[in-house]
């Protein structure tokens, strides 16, 4: 490995670049950076580890440096605003209690040097699914917002309202992970199962430690997307550019939910409309 290592990793890092820059994606500078972000963050995070694994203590403390920071790129991904810190929530909850339930029953020992890159790894799928259905759904609220007001006129709660035009764009972010479980070992074979096989496990062990971290990623990232969907539906999530009256319909929908009686009333009313017009 060694010089041969870095020429490739430079020379995978130029092409992605210049690529970007011939077609004008506006990401060439973004692959630069952040590959040589990549190097500083896990060449640190390699003698960091190497120096806590043998505490549970520090490792945990470790696990929850990793959830703010997660927390902090999808919040930063999905808004501009200080919102975007309910982003820790699918973060957080989905994935440590998973992780604990994992070390309770012996499936992950207690230690350091197993808790850690399990954590990482789930946390790493909700950061992303999070991003991506936040940014999604507030998108669609943004460029369909006329049938956000529509569906209000007719007497929706803003909540419900939102969960209409939001969920079905929020929902593609599921799409890598499950795509990825889908064709795992006839497309792809990912990085748990090919690290075991060159630490020097069988091929049975490894893949059973690979559909065991598949499908806790399908299921972690399921219930993060939901909880994204609903924290933007509901107002907690937002954007700065958002008039705040909006924001607040989402948040409180029962200040303006229509009562009964108006609501009935309204309905006798088109009704009535709609049987008129019918009988011209």
């Amino acid at each position: 490995m060694g010089p041969a290592l870095a020429v490739a990793m430079v020379v995978a890092v130029l092409l992605g670049a210049a690529v970007a820059w011939a077609a004008r994606l506006g990401t060439s500078r973004a692959t630069v950076t952040a590959a040589v972000r990549a190097t500083l963050q896990l060449g640190a995070v390699s003698l960091l580890i190497g120096a806590i694994v043998g505490s549970f203590a520090l490792s945990a403390l470790f696990v929850a440096v990793m959830v703010v920071v997660a927390a902090r790129t999808a919040g930063k991904r999905m808004t501009d605003s200080r919102s975007g810190w309910w982003a820790a929530l699918p973060i957080a909850v989905t994935p440590l209690p998973v992780v604990g339930a994992l070390v309770l029953a012996g499936v992950v020992p207690a230690t350091g040097i197993s808790v850690i890159p399990t954590a990482g790894i789930l946390i790493g799928g909700t950061m992303t699914a999070t991003a991506l259905a936040g940014k999604r759904a507030l998108d669609e609220l943004e460029a369909r917002s006329g049938e956000v007001e529509a569906a209000l006129s007719l007497g929706f709660v803003a909540r419900d309202a939102a969960v209409e035009i939001a969920r079905p764009a929020a929902a593609s972010a599921l799409i890598p992970v499950t795509d990825q479980t889908r064709t795992v070992g006839l497309v792809t074979l990912p990085g748990a199962f090919v690290g075991m096989l060159l630490g020097g496990a069988s091929p049975v062990e490894a893949g059973a430690v690979q559909l065991l971290v598949l499908v806790l990623l399908l299921a972690v990232e399921t219930v993060a997307v939901a909880l994204a969907v609903e924290m933007v539906c509901r107002g907690r999530i937002h954007r700065a550019t958002e008039p705040a009256e909006i924001t607040a319909e989402r948040a409180h929908p029962r200040v303006f939910q229509r009562s009964g009686r108006n609501s009935s009333s309204n309905s006798s009313g088109a009704d009535a409309g709609l049987t008129g017009g019918s009988t011209m």
